[in-house]
C-alpha cells in the first residue's frame, strides 16, 4: 500500500527537524476521493467524482490532527465506493501531499457524501 506522506513532503519535514531547513507549509488542503489505493503519486484509482474539497484541521495535539469541519460532496458523480483519499495543495492541479483510507458507504450518482468533522485524521508516532 502506498498511503501516507508523499516522499518529498516527508523528506522536507525531516530536513526541517534534522537539518535546520525551513519547511513551507501549503496554504490550503483539498481532499480527493479514490476507489482504491491512490499510489505513490496519488494518480491511481481516482473516483469518478473528481472534485477536490477544501479540508481544514484543528491544531495538532498528541501527535495527531483531525479535520475541524464536515467535508461534503453534493450531487456526486458516478456510483462507486470510495475507500481512499488523497490530499493536495490546490483545488485543481497542484501538488499531492498525503493519502489515507476512508470508511464510507457506497454511493450512487447524485448522492451527497459527507466525511464528518473530526473524521479525517493524520498522526505521527509519538514517544511516550
Amino acid at each position: 500500500m502506498a498511503v501516507g506522506l508523499k516522499a518529498s513532503v516527508a523528506n522536507s519535514l525531516l530536513d526541517a527537524l534534522g537539518n535546520a531547513t525551513n519547511y513551507t507549509a501549503p496554504t490550503a488542503n483539498y481532499a480527493k476521493l479514490h476507489t482504491g489505493d491512490p499510489g505513490a503519486a496519488a494518480a491511481s484509482n481516482a473516483a469518478t467524482e473528481t472534485t477536490r474539497k477544501a479540508v481544514s484541521f484543528a491544531a495538532a495535539s498528541g501527535g495527531s490532527m483531525a479535520s475541524d469541519a464536515d467535508i461534503t460532496w453534493t450531487s456526486i458523480a458516478g456510483s462507486e465506493d470510495a475507500t481512499h483519499f488523497s490530499v493536495w495543495d490546490a483545488a485543481a492541479a497542484g501538488n499531492f501531499l498525503w493519502s489515507g483510507t476512508v470508511t464510507a458507504n457506497a454511493y450512487v450518482a447524485g448522492d451527497t457524501l459527507t466525511i464528518p468533522s473530526g473524521s479525517m485524521t493524520a498522526a505521527f508516532t509519538v514517544a511516550a
